[in-house]
Protein backbone atom coordinates (compact mmCIF):
# COMPACT_ATOMS: atom_id res chain seq x y z
CA UNK A 1 0.00 0.00 0.00
CA UNK A 2 1.28 3.43 -0.82
CA UNK A 3 0.63 6.74 1.07
CA UNK A 4 -2.33 6.70 -1.85
CA UNK A 5 -4.07 4.52 0.46
CA UNK A 6 -7.91 3.73 0.61
CA UNK A 7 -8.77 2.95 4.30
CA UNK A 8 -12.33 1.84 4.55
CA UNK A 9 -14.13 1.61 8.27
CA UNK A 10 -17.21 0.25 8.52
CA UNK A 11 -19.52 -0.75 11.37
CA UNK A 12 -22.97 -1.27 12.32
CA UNK A 13 -25.16 1.52 12.60
CA UNK A 14 -24.11 3.94 15.68
CA UNK A 15 -21.03 2.29 16.42
CA UNK A 16 -18.78 5.46 15.86
CA UNK A 17 -17.28 5.05 12.57
CA UNK A 18 -17.90 8.79 11.83
CA UNK A 19 -16.60 10.10 15.14
CA UNK A 20 -13.43 7.91 14.78
CA UNK A 21 -13.13 9.34 11.16
CA UNK A 22 -13.57 12.82 12.48
CA UNK A 23 -10.33 12.22 14.86
CA UNK A 24 -8.22 10.76 13.08
CA UNK A 25 -8.36 13.44 10.47
CA UNK A 26 -8.19 16.26 13.35
CA UNK A 27 -5.23 14.01 14.38
CA UNK A 28 -3.64 14.35 10.39
CA UNK A 29 -5.10 16.87 8.16
CA UNK A 30 -3.07 15.21 5.30
CA UNK A 31 -5.64 12.42 5.69
CA UNK A 32 -8.68 13.40 3.14
CA UNK A 33 -12.04 12.35 3.88
CA UNK A 34 -14.61 10.50 1.58
CA UNK A 35 -17.62 12.52 1.02
CA UNK A 36 -20.55 9.99 0.60
CA UNK A 37 -23.48 11.46 -1.56
CA UNK A 38 -26.79 10.38 0.04
CA UNK A 39 -30.71 10.49 -0.62
CA UNK A 40 -31.10 10.99 3.66
CA UNK A 41 -32.45 14.50 4.80
CA UNK A 42 -29.60 16.63 6.67
CA UNK A 43 -29.33 16.12 10.12
CA UNK A 44 -29.46 19.90 12.09
CA UNK A 45 -25.45 19.68 13.31
CA UNK A 46 -24.67 18.26 9.01
CA UNK A 47 -22.97 20.18 7.12
CA UNK A 48 -23.58 19.63 2.96
CA UNK A 49 -20.36 18.50 1.02
CA UNK A 50 -18.59 18.30 4.78
CA UNK A 51 -20.42 15.61 6.43
CA UNK A 52 -22.14 13.70 2.82
CA UNK A 53 -23.22 15.15 -0.29
CA UNK A 54 -27.05 15.74 0.09
CA UNK A 55 -28.98 14.82 -3.17
CA UNK A 56 -32.07 13.93 -4.33
CA UNK A 57 -33.51 10.61 -5.68
CA UNK A 58 -33.44 11.42 -9.01
CA UNK A 59 -29.86 12.74 -8.84
CA UNK A 60 -29.05 9.84 -7.41
CA UNK A 61 -30.23 7.60 -10.36
CA UNK A 62 -28.74 9.90 -12.82
CA UNK A 63 -25.70 9.28 -10.89
CA UNK A 64 -26.09 5.66 -10.88
CA UNK A 65 -27.24 5.34 -14.83
CA UNK A 66 -23.52 7.52 -15.51
CA UNK A 67 -21.58 4.67 -13.34
CA UNK A 68 -19.92 7.55 -10.91
CA UNK A 69 -20.61 5.28 -7.72
CA UNK A 70 -17.71 2.97 -7.24
CA UNK A 71 -20.43 1.02 -4.52
CA UNK A 72 -23.79 2.27 -3.00
CA UNK A 73 -26.39 1.00 -0.48
CA UNK A 74 -30.11 1.53 0.69
CA UNK A 75 -29.52 1.64 4.15
CA UNK A 76 -32.77 2.23 6.52
CA UNK A 77 -34.63 3.54 3.37
CA UNK A 78 -32.47 5.65 2.06
CA UNK A 79 -29.54 5.64 -0.33
CA UNK A 80 -25.75 6.29 0.24
CA UNK A 81 -22.95 5.95 -2.20
CA UNK A 82 -19.40 6.75 -2.86
CA UNK A 83 -18.09 8.41 -6.10
CA UNK A 84 -15.24 6.76 -8.05
CA UNK A 85 -14.14 10.38 -8.53
CA UNK A 86 -13.35 11.13 -4.83
CA UNK A 87 -11.14 7.57 -4.33
CA UNK A 88 -9.25 8.53 -7.52
CA UNK A 89 -8.56 11.81 -6.91
CA UNK A 90 -7.02 11.38 -3.87
CA UNK A 91 -5.59 8.00 -5.40
CA UNK A 92 -3.22 10.69 -7.34
CA UNK A 93 -2.85 13.31 -4.66
CA UNK A 94 -1.02 10.40 -3.08
CA UNK A 95 -3.10 10.92 0.39
CA UNK A 96 -4.66 8.48 2.50
CA UNK A 97 -8.23 8.40 2.27
CA UNK A 98 -10.77 7.39 4.64
CA UNK A 99 -13.86 6.28 3.98
CA UNK A 100 -16.92 6.09 6.36
CA UNK A 101 -18.70 3.36 4.36
CA UNK A 102 -21.70 0.95 4.80
CA UNK A 103 -20.10 -2.73 5.59
CA UNK A 104 -21.38 -4.02 2.00
CA UNK A 105 -19.52 -0.85 0.65
CA UNK A 106 -16.67 -1.29 2.03
CA UNK A 107 -16.30 -5.26 0.82
CA UNK A 108 -17.24 -3.61 -2.25
CA UNK A 109 -13.91 -0.98 -2.48
CA UNK A 110 -11.97 -4.17 -1.04
CA UNK A 111 -13.14 -6.19 -4.20
CA UNK A 112 -12.52 -3.23 -6.66
CA UNK A 113 -9.07 -1.61 -4.57
CA UNK A 114 -7.77 -5.26 -3.11
CA UNK A 115 -3.96 -3.93 -2.97
CA UNK A 116 -4.73 -0.15 -2.38
CA UNK A 117 -7.11 -0.96 0.53
CA UNK A 118 -7.11 -1.29 4.27
CA UNK A 119 -10.36 -2.47 5.76
CA UNK A 120 -11.19 -1.72 9.44
CA UNK A 121 -14.40 -3.22 10.50
CA UNK A 122 -15.37 -1.42 13.86
CA UNK A 123 -17.76 -3.79 16.60
CA UNK A 124 -19.38 -1.94 19.91
CA UNK A 125 -18.22 -4.06 23.42
CA UNK A 126 -21.89 -5.57 23.69
CA UNK A 127 -25.27 -4.56 22.68
CA UNK A 128 -26.38 -2.76 25.19
CA UNK A 129 -23.68 -0.14 25.25
CA UNK A 130 -24.93 0.05 21.65
CA UNK A 131 -28.41 0.77 22.31
CA UNK A 132 -27.80 3.32 24.80
CA UNK A 133 -24.98 5.12 22.71
CA UNK A 134 -27.73 5.04 19.77
CA UNK A 135 -30.20 6.95 22.33
CA UNK A 136 -27.60 9.14 23.78
CA UNK A 137 -27.08 10.88 19.91
CA UNK A 138 -30.69 12.05 20.19
CA UNK A 139 -30.56 12.37 16.90
CA UNK A 140 -33.71 9.68 16.00
CA UNK A 141 -36.77 8.48 17.61
CA UNK A 142 -36.82 4.91 19.19
CA UNK A 143 -38.69 3.18 16.27
CA UNK A 144 -35.42 4.33 13.73
CA UNK A 145 -33.07 2.61 16.64
CA UNK A 146 -35.12 -0.42 16.95
CA UNK A 147 -34.63 -0.59 12.77
CA UNK A 148 -31.15 0.11 13.39
CA UNK A 149 -30.70 -2.81 15.92
CA UNK A 150 -32.82 -5.33 14.03
CA UNK A 151 -29.98 -4.95 11.10
CA UNK A 152 -26.94 -5.26 13.54
CA UNK A 153 -26.87 -8.85 13.19
CA UNK A 154 -26.64 -8.88 9.52
CA UNK A 155 -24.20 -5.84 9.56
CA UNK A 156 -22.20 -7.99 12.08
CA UNK A 157 -21.71 -10.86 9.80
CA UNK A 158 -19.27 -8.70 7.57
CA UNK A 159 -16.61 -8.50 9.60
CA UNK A 160 -14.76 -11.41 8.52
CA UNK A 161 -14.39 -9.85 5.48
CA UNK A 162 -12.54 -6.95 6.76
CA UNK A 163 -8.70 -6.93 7.23
CA UNK A 164 -9.20 -5.86 11.06
CA UNK A 165 -11.47 -5.21 13.73
CA UNK A 166 -11.67 -2.64 16.45
CA UNK A 167 -13.82 -2.56 19.63
CA UNK A 168 -15.19 0.47 20.23
CA UNK A 169 -15.12 0.33 23.87
CA UNK A 170 -13.29 3.48 24.65
CA UNK A 171 -13.06 6.04 21.93
CA UNK A 172 -9.58 7.27 22.27
CA UNK A 173 -8.17 3.52 22.70
CA UNK A 174 -10.13 2.66 19.75
CA UNK A 175 -9.05 5.71 17.17
CA UNK A 176 -5.39 4.98 18.92
CA UNK A 177 -5.43 1.35 17.41
CA UNK A 178 -6.83 2.06 14.21
CA UNK A 179 -4.30 4.84 13.88
CA UNK A 180 -1.69 2.23 14.43
CA UNK A 181 -2.96 0.15 11.72
CA UNK A 182 -2.95 2.72 9.19
CA UNK A 183 0.28 3.96 9.93
CA UNK A 184 1.49 0.25 9.48
CA UNK A 185 -0.44 0.18 5.93
CA UNK A 186 0.97 3.84 4.38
Amino acid sequence: MSAGSLVVISAPSGVGKTTICRLLQAAHPDWRFSVSATTRPRRSNEVNGSDYTFISDEEFDAYLADGLFVEWEEVHGYRYGTLRASLQKAQEAGHPLLLDVDVRGGVNIKREYPKDTVAIFVVPPDEESHLQRLRQRGTENEASIQKRLSRMAEEMGYKDSYDHVVVNDDLERAVKEIETIIREKI
